[in-house]
C-alpha cells in the first residue's frame, strides 16, 4: 500500500510517495500548475504508476488553527479529488512543512533558484512522513 503526499499551492503542487511498506517519503515531482483538468490528470497518472491507495493532502492552517483563504482552496481541491479517484483521501496539517523544508535545502546549500523548483515536493514530502510517522507509531 503506497501513499502519495501533496502540498498545493497557487501555481505549484508538490508530489511526494511512500515506499511500498509506508515507512519512508520520497520527493517525486512538482507540478507547475496551468489548469485543473491538467492537474487531476497528472495525479491519476501518477495513482496509477505507483498503485497509490491513499493521498494525503497538507492543510495549511493559520497559527491558531483556524483555516484561511489557501486552506479554503485547498480544501476544495481534495473534494475533487475524491470526486475522481477511489482512494482514501486525508487532510494532514502542513502547518511550518515549507518552513522546515526551506531550512533543510539552506543548510545542503541549495542555491535560491533550485530551491523555487523544489520547495513545493520537499514540503510534500515532510507532510508525508510526518502522517507515516504518526501512523507507525
Amino acid at each position: 500500500m503506497r501513499s502519495m503526499g501533496l502540498d498545493v499551492g497557487d501555481k505549484t503542487i508538490g508530489i511526494a510517495v511512500s515506499d511500498a511498506m509506508s515507512l519512508i517519503a520520497q520527493g517525486l515531482e512538482t507540478i507547475r500548475r496551468t489548469n485543473q483538468k491538467a492537474d487531476y490528470k497528472r495525479i491519476g497518472e501518477i495513482i496509477q504508476d505507483k498503485t497509490i491507495t491513499k493521498i494525503i493532502v497538507g492543510l495549511p492552517k493559520n497559527m491558531n488553527g483556524t483555516i484561511g483563504p489557501q486552506g479554503e482552496k485547498t480544501l476544495k481541491f481534495a473534494e475533487g479529488l475524491k470526486n475522481r479517484f477511489k482512494v482514501e483521501i486525508l487532510m494532514w496539517d502542513e502547518r511550518l512543512t515549507t518552513v522546515s523544508a526551506e531550512r533543510t535545502l539552506i543548510s545542503a546549500d541549495v542555491s535560491r533558484q533550485k530551491r523555487k523548483k523544489v520547495i513545493d515536493m520537499v514540503a510534500a514530502t515532510y507532510i508525508l512522513q510526518s502522517y507515516l510517522d504518526g501512523q507507525n507509531r
